[in-house]
């Protein structure tokens, strides 16, 4: 019977349409807005936690009696002793201002990609990917690259040091994306749903491998593995891989001085608190030293010197020792929250890139703050990934607010419409919603 029809019965199907579209944006609305909400407070907790984490406490040498101070040794066996009374206030404004300014950047890059339309994203996926690779590739050239702490992972831009792995990163997510839609049909053979995809992805994975970054190598091949399966890949079949991945992984940690340290470190963390798992354990002690209600914001004494990269990889112990316990169950709520959005906004997504796109970001940022937070309680073994929006890190903070902008106009178009596309057998180049299977 015609939906035109005035029956009373398919006049109520009529009304009921609308209805469901109405709700589906308003829960999709729903997600974005809270997701924003989360995202800013998770920017605010990270700018006033830097500034805590950079500042001096207050100086109790005169109740305490004299310091002391413990000689300890980092994973290459040099040794290192906590600061004490350092002049941190020119320090603290630098990188506050460069912080301010990544997100300042970031917010409106955020909010002028959340109208734009991902799919023009589709056009321009070979081009973001091939210039990732190449930003991945200059930084590995001396003289070019910066050199920090062992690894050439940076370029300077005067401003702040750019880490081209954050681009690294989104566009990986784009290329996957544009291959799982482009390819939709065939995602579940093993040449084209698993090797091909793989194989693009390993362009990535293996320039970020010799900066060298083990833990954004590590982060970038989960998050493409669940692209994969995401996208229709045979799930046992990329379980298996996984399995053979980190068992290859194994096999190299044995063979790196410096990361069979660190795991060693982490499997017998009493033995070498003092040596390759002392940031490990002070953090702990931070977060210990906390309790429920933390010892007052700018009152921690881990962050002295204790705790190296307190501002960046561990400053979740800082957050802990200072606002203690609830504040801490409070970011991890936050990580929560966000996740469920974006689950939900991918799910909304109108069209199978949009799902990929969405999919992608989500877990790539939720994997990496479940790292992060797992290293700092000394569940996982010291990766050296920042906490996403709370750590310092320009360039981190600039593309973590441009994958948002990215979801925001997945949540914003989708219920645009599908523009029609060529079909084709090979491809599987058809409109669909993300949520509809496809069989050959």
């Amino acid at each position: 019977m015609s939906l035109l029809s005035t029956s009373p019965k398919t006049s109520n199907v009529w009304r009921q349409a609308p209805t469901g579209l109405e709700a589906g944006v308003r829960g999709v609305r729903v997600a974005a807005t809270i997701m924003a909400i989360t995202v800013a407070a998770m920017i605010s907790i990270g700018l006033i936690m830097l500034y805590s984490a950079k500042s001096e406490a207050p100086d109790t040498s005169a109740s305490s009696g004299p310091s002391q101070t413990v000689a300890v040794s980092d994973a290459q066996g040099k040794q290192i002793q906590p600061t004490e009374n350092p002049k941190r206030a020119p320090e603290v404004i630098k990188l506050l201002r460069v912080q301010v300014l990544a997100a300042g950047l970031g917010a409106v890059a955020c909010g002028f990609l959340s109208f734009v339309d991902y799919r023009i994203l589709k056009k321009y996926a070979l081009p973001i990917y091939a210039f990732s690779l190449i930003l991945l590739a200059v930084t590995l050239i001396p003289g070019i690259g910066v050199m920090k702490n062992g690894a050439r992972r940076w370029l300077n831009f005067q401003v702040l040091l750019f880490q081209p792995s954050e681009v690294g990163k989104i566009a990986l997510i784009v290329m996957v994306a544009w291959y799982g839609d482009r390819y939709q049909r065939l995602m579940n053979q093993f040449v084209k749903g698993l090797i091909f995809p793989g194989l693009i992805a390993s362009l990535t994975l293996a320039l970020v491998f010799l900066e060298p970054d083990w833990g954004t190598t590590v982060l970038l091949a989960a998050v493409t593995g669940t692209l994969l399966v995401a996208a229709g890949g045979p799930f046992w079949t990329m379980f298996t891989i996984g399995v053979a991945s980190l068992a290859g992984l194994a096999f190299m940690i044995m063979n790196d001085d410096v990361r069979r340290r660190r795991v060693l470190g982490w499997l017998n963390p009493e033995e070498h608190k003092q040596g390759v798992g002392y940031q490990t354990h002070q953090a702990i002690l931070a977060l210990g030293s906390g309790g429920e209600s933390g010892v007052g914001l700018g009152n921690g004494t881990q962050k002295l010197g204790f705790v190296p990269e307190h501002h960046t990889d561990f400053i979740l112990s800082v957050i802990g020792e200072e606002l203690g316990l609830q504040m801490t169950l409070a970011i991890i709520l936050l990580y929560i929250v966000f996740a469920l959005c974006g689950v939900r906004i991918a799910y909304q997504a109108k069209d199978r890139f949009g799902y990929l796109l969405a999919t992608g970001i989500t877990f790539l940022i939720s994997f990496q703050a479940m790292i992060n937070i797992g290293v700092v309680t000394g569940a996982l073994p010291n990766k050296g990934l920042p906490l996403p929006f709370i750590s310092y890190g320009g360039s981190s903070l600039l593309m973590l607010l441009i994958s948002i902008g990215l979801l925001f106009s997945v949540a914003r178009h989708w219920h645009a419409p599908l523009k029609a596309e060529n079909s084709s057998p090979e491809t599987g180049n058809v409109p669909s919603n993300a949520r509809t299977v496809l069989e050959d």
